[in-house]
């Protein structure tokens, strides 16, 4: 970087262009320029006021108790990861105390995945006999009516996620435990900054309510398929607890997250408030600039690290919504409103809700640390402040520009409103085609029936 420096100084001389940056790289150049303008004042002065020149410090190892002791994110959430350890959908870990050690690990040969490959064995086997049962069922009777032939395609196919699970969540078992240290180190480094801890008052218990809510709900539509389905037995229920609550726990996982950086956005935004009121704050600006890159960051990495799992999910709830419609759409056409078909709409209301809450609960997140927090430096009064504070407000908004909070799913989709009305509008050419078929072929059968009763 001092090498860049050196070029950016001889600028007025002799006229360069300059090498594309990214902006990390704009920041580290920023901090190298200014650690020259110090040096120059340290060597031509002997009393002089250096606030005005902040110089990045260097990077400590932290110890691993202090970060223990300040991850009140993982405290309050820990309820959740051991469930997703004892159903075997996400076998990460938590390192011992060691300096140089990551609190955070995920390792192939970790008890916490030797227990994920036993449970995953007894349930794929009960899986397969499930399998196995209804696909008999559905390829023998032939006198099925249509809705619950619709019924049996949407559990059967939900029965394939069951195999999906190695591939979409325990091979990014290391992108989870990275952004489990990231939210770690970042609470530790927001302390040092602001002085002040990030407080998440309502995520323990919230935690709880839904881990307890993800199994009881599971629980519920199992037995409730078991009481209106005369096909659907009893221990097919066994097969489905743990597949039904898995969706359930992803929803309440990235409900969760989102609500955590919409708790550390405002406590940012809170203490970035209070610095641009006292006097010359373009040093804590900067640091501040750090804290909000780190945290944009961190939504990306939530992205990056659930990329698989949540692409399975978006894929299930579109593929049950567009067959449960047209089902249920399909049997009124045929036989008119009956409650299967109430079943049916329920389901479809579901899944939507599923995908609302996790679309909905992104955007929010984007929100609050993206617009909100350009919207606050725009309205900071640059002429009421000194020329290195309207630099790093300057830096800070191009920072933001540069590093826009977006959840995306490893460049698959990017997870806001804008997908559920995408989602939607697919659904919908789905069904006015699949509607088409089922109308023609109505007026087919009429138009036989016609010609067979005339004399």
């Amino acid at each position: 970087m001092a090498f860049w420096a050196t070029v950016a100084s001889r600028e007025v001389a002799s006229p360069r262009v300059m090498p594309a940056l990214t902006p990390s790289q704009k920041q580290f150049l920023h901090d190298e320029l200014r650690y020259r303008e110090k040096l120059n004042f340290l060597a031509d002065n002997d009393d002089v006021n250096l606030s005005d020149y902040y110089v990045r410090k260097e990077e400590t190892v932290d110890d691993p108790e202090l970060l223990d002791k300040h991850d009140s994110f993982y405290h309050t959430t820990k309820s959740l990861l051991v469930l997703f350890q004892i159903m075997g959908v996400m076998p990460i870990h938590r390192n011992p105390p060691k300096p140089n050690l990551p609190r955070t690990g995920y390792s192939w040969t970790s008890k916490q995945v030797l227990w994920a490959m036993f449970v995953y064995v007894i349930q794929t086997t009960v899986v397969i006999f499930v399998l196995q049962e209804r696909v008999n069922k559905f390829v023998t009777n032939s006198e099925t009516r249509f809705d619950e032939a619709i019924y049996n395609v949407i559990f059967i196919s939900l029965l394939f996620t069951n195999f999906l699970l190695p591939v979409a969540s325990w091979r990014h078992g290391p992108q989870v435990a990275i952004f489990k240290n990231m939210w770690t180190n970042y609470q530790l480094k927001f302390l040092k900054v602001t002085g002040t801890p990030i407080v998440f008052p309502n995520l323990y218990p919230l935690t709880w309510g839904l881990c307890i809510f993800s199994w009881t709900l599971s629980i519920l539509i199992n037995l409730s398929q078991y009481f209106l389905q005369p096909d659907f037995e009893f221990w097919y229920t066994f097969a489905y607890y743990p597949l039904i609550a898995m969706l359930n726990c992803f929803c309440s996982l990235w409900y969760i997250n989102c609500n955590a950086f919409g708790t550390a956005s405002r406590a940012l935004s809170e203490s970035l408030q209070k610095t641009l009121r006292s006097e010359k704050p373009a040093q804590k600006l900067t640091e501040y600039r750090y804290l909000w890159v780190d945290l944009s960051h961190m939504m990306q990495q939530l992205g990056r690290a659930y990329s698989n799992m949540y692409g399975m999910y978006c894929l299930v709830v579109f593929f049950t919504t567009i067959i449960a419609t047209y089902g249920s759409l399909s049997e009124i056409i045929d036989h008119g409103a009956t409650y299967k078909e109430v079943g049916l709409f329920v389901i479809v209301f579901y899944c939507m809700s599923l995908l609302y809450i996790i679309c909905n609960e992104a955007h929010y997140a984007s929100q609050r640390v993206g617009l909100d927090f350009q919207t606050q430096l725009l309205n900071v009064n640059l002429t009421a402040v000194d020329s290195a504070t309207q630099k790093e407000v300057e830096m800070f908004l191009v920072a933001i520009s540069k590093n826009p909070p977006i959840m995306n799913l490893d460049g698959y989709a990017n997870i806001n409103r804008e997908l559920i009305t995408s989602n939607v509008s697919f659904m919908a050419t789905y069904l006015v085609v699949l509607l088409q078929f089922k109308i023609t072929e109505q007026r087919g059968l009429r138009s036989q029936q016609a010609i067979a009763m005339d004399p």
